[in-house]
């Protein structure tokens, strides 16, 4: 406990710095930063932040492709990790692969804008207690490729957990982080009564890391039940809360509190650092400042409580860039034709964001399950 307390006193008095992806000596000449499209956002944020769209990411045949997480390599080139599933024959299966038949499949580019080739899948799903690897992230961290993602145990929400791998090459010789368990694990719900989160209605899941000097914090998303009928949806709470460690592979120790403010849901928050201050962008969960298909951004000066006053939207859905011609006839396998923008992960480059990735469930490609696309991230000094 001293040493937590020590930990967090310490996690205060820090200032920012980002991680994702070898830096400024890796061969920028192969990142692209032409646009094809240029839209503006809603109603501007603390960052002055503007998205282009680009175009598609990824899609498949047949398939489903859910987030996909950017990272440069050393050989220049930009790899994503990708969640993806086939599109099930019987339409009473709906969406619910992602969390019975998900796997992680590695894409790479010669520039961030693509296109993107298949290279192999990185992380397989074993069914049983190591069942659909999902959201994953990547970041390039102390030389080092650090992969999280989540699974569950036989195919049951409520037994959700992160995974942390590592590696020093793109490979894909993944190895489970030295302070998780046998299988990778780094983070489980809470088993004492004094976290934010004890006993949560679908354990702990989309982790987004960031280092800020020398301790890095692994962000989670929880949901609270209500107290008196669990299974209640309209009544989950959706919520982040955070764990630090002074080492990059752990183990994590939990923060006892809740990091984002409550009243204002949200899910599939991505964690950064710019200009001393940590930044997440999440889904807009319950349409709070707009539509449920865009997405906010929140502010934090030390990381670990982010107010609902700092909270601004950030983008909106896919409609909004490329127009109702080309989402009213695509089909919807997810959310509706406005195109729900989930999973947002940026592109860092020598610290700055400036590209998103994000999946959307729908898609106006015949015979192609649901997508991801990709936009230019525009700062305003």
């Amino acid at each position: 406990m001293k040493k937590q307390i020590a930990q967090i006193i310490f996690i205060c008095l820090m200032t920012a710095f980002g991680c994702n992806g070898p830096s400024k000596e890796h061969n920028r000449d192969n990142l692209n930063t032409e646009t094809q499209q240029e839209t503006t956002i809603a109603p501007g944020n603390a960052l002055d932040i503007q998205f282009n769209y680009l175009n598609k990411a990824v899609q498949k045949k047949d398939t489903h492709v859910w987030g996909s997480s950017p990272v440069v390599g050393h050989d220049g080139k930009t790899h994503l990790y990708v969640a993806e599933w086939p599109v099930p024959t019987d339409h009473a299966e709906g969406f619910s692969g992602w969390f019975k038949h998900s796997q992680i499949a590695h894409y790479v580019g010669d520039t961030p804008k693509g296109p993107f080739k298949f290279l192999r899948i990185a992380v397989q799903d074993r069914d049983g207690v190591f069942n659909a690897p999902h959201n994953p992230t990547i970041q390039f961290v102390d030389d080092k490729y650090v992969l999280c993602f989540i699974v569950n145990e036989n195919d049951d929400l409520k037994k959700q957990r992160i995974v942390m791998y590592v590696s020093d090459s793109l490979n894909d010789d993944w190895k489970p982080a030295a302070g998780a368990k046998q299988d990778g694990t780094i983070l489980a719900k809470p088993d004492h009564a004094a976290i934010w989160n004890y006993n949560p209605r679908l354990g702990v899941s989309n982790p987004s890391l960031i280092k800020l000097n020398d301790t890095y914090m692994l962000y989670y998303k929880s949901v609270i039940p209500d107290s008196i009928d669990r299974d209640d949806r309209s009544k989950w709470d959706y919520g982040y809360g955070v764990a630090t460690s002074d080492r990059l592979e752990g183990p994590y120790t939990l923060y006892p509190h809740r990091v984002t403010a409550e009243g204002l849901q949200l899910e599939d928050a991505y964690a950064f650092t710019y200009s001393d201050k940590v930044y997440m962008l999440s889904r807009d969960f319950n349409g709070s400042l707009g539509s449920h298909g865009g997405g906010l951004l929140w502010k934090s000066d030390d990381g670990l409580y982010f107010s609902k006053e700092s909270v601004l939207r950030a983008f909106d859905g896919l409609e909004a860039y490329v127009g109702k011609e080309t989402t009213k006839n695509a089909a919807v396998y997810r959310g509706n034709n406005e195109g729900h923008l989930e999973r947002p992960q940026l592109l860092m480059i020598d610290g700055v964001p400036q590209f998103m990735y994000v999946a959307t469930g729908i898609n106006d490609a015949e015979g192609y399950g649901s997508c991801s696309h990709v936009f230019e991230v525009v700062l305003h000094e």
